[in-house]
């Protein structure tokens, strides 16, 4: 894979200099540098940019011009870009950046230490995107050849549907830190946190497009695992979302109970039915959503029960609620639970029920044991 490059805009020869010399020490990537936005430009159109680092007061075409002129071409405008400046401070410029598509706004002097900070985080985020991104073109690759799904529209709805969770939360970490910077609320714990909290997304990503890519393999890797790993590996990917709506989770699990297959596969069924209960919660303002799990042995199955108190769906609805394309949501796909019903019939040769309780809606998932 390429290396991550870095676009340096300044006026100023001894800034550029300084700040290059900087990054050189700490980062192993390609530098690119400039002393006009013109001759920016060019290596932008001629070079692969990753994030550009941009002094805001220039002569001729400012760091402000130079950055919305990126963002009006098609190939340019998703390059990510950080203003610096020593002059314009004042709230209005700083909101001025960010309405351009800035993702950060820093003030000199620079603190170097929280600029390496920020540089680390996006490098590993952008590196690990360029992995997942050449893995999607992979699976896509796979399914044009795949006669297992009656269309290949289908599976890139649920590769899409898979996706999304973890990219909104992405988005709202990325609006997070904005916003703390702002209020000056970043510190070396907040940091260490929000870098940890977007490699575990970003990690998930991975594993989910590495499980599509094992959907059609038949020789995909197998092996035994606890079940109880992917309830909390689908309760930490989704734990933004619970925190804000506040779920209370109920768990009565047998922590000894194996099953045979893929284990993220199994983490993407919980996290499609867990992910359905939270929606609701939010659509229907449940004032107090809890969601209990049960997870025991009878005769020769494991039983796992996941139930919400969401107040369940319309009889008419239930029918149809595991169909390819069906939602009661007005922003939904239909491909979520759909998905459930697949990897639960194909991966581990099992059995969905759905039903209605006096709470809310209860899936009941008979699985093999191992």
């Amino acid at each position: 894979m390429n290396k991550f490059s870095i676009l340096l805009l300044d006026d100023v020869s001894e800034n550029i200099y300084s700040l290059k010399l900087l990054i050189e020490e700490n980062f192993d990537i390609n530098i690119f540098t400039a002393l006009k936005a013109q001759e920016a430009i060019e290596i932008v159109m001629n070079n692969p940019i990753d994030l550009i680092l941009t002094d805001v007061q220039m002569p001729d075409i400012d760091g402000f011009e130079f950055a919305q002129y990126l963002k009006d071409i098609e190939s340019t405008k998703d390059i990510p870009v950080i203003f610096i400046t020593g002059i314009y401070e004042k709230d209005e410029y700083k909101n001025k950046g960010y309405n351009i598509g800035g993702i950060e706004y820093i003030t000199k002097p620079i603190d170097n230490k929280l600029l390496l900070s920020k540089l680390k985080i996006y490098i590993n985020i952008f590196n690990t995107i360029k992995t997942s991104n050449e893995k999607l073109h992979k699976t896509e690759d796979l399914l044009i050849h795949s006669a297992k799904m009656a269309s290949m529209g289908e599976m890139i709805g649920l590769i899409s549907h898979q996706l999304k969770q973890p990219l909104n939360v992405l988005s709202l970490y990325v609006e997070d830190i904005n916003l703390s910077y702002e209020y000056k609320e970043l510190n070396d714990i907040y940091m260490q946190d929000f870098y940890k909290s977007t490699k575990d997304q970003i990690e998930y990503m991975n594993k989910t497009i590495n499980g599509f890519l094992d959907f059609f393999n038949p020789n995909k890797k197998k092996e035994k695992f606890l079940i109880k790993n992917s309830i909390q590996q689908a309760q930490e990917i989704l734990k933004s979302k619970i925190d804000k709506l506040e779920v209370v989770f109920y768990l009565n699990i047998d922590e000894n109970l194996e099953l045979f297959g893929t284990e993220v596969e199994l983490t993407q069924v919980l996290i499609n039915i867990i992910n359905n209960s939270l929606d609701a919660f939010k659509e229907k303002n449940i004032k107090k959503p809890e969601i209990f799990i049960k997870l025991f042995k009878k005769d020769n199955k494991s039983i796992l029960v996941i139930e919400d108190n969401a107040l369940g769906v319309e009889n008419n609805q239930l029918e149809k609620i595991l169909e390819p394309y069906f939602t009661t949501k007005d922003s939904g796909t239909g491909v979520g639970l759909h998905m459930v019903k697949l990897i639960i019939k194909n991966s581990f040769n099992g059995e969905l029920k759905v039903l209605n309780t006096q709470k809310g809606l209860s899936f009941i998932i008979f699985l093999e044991n191992y």
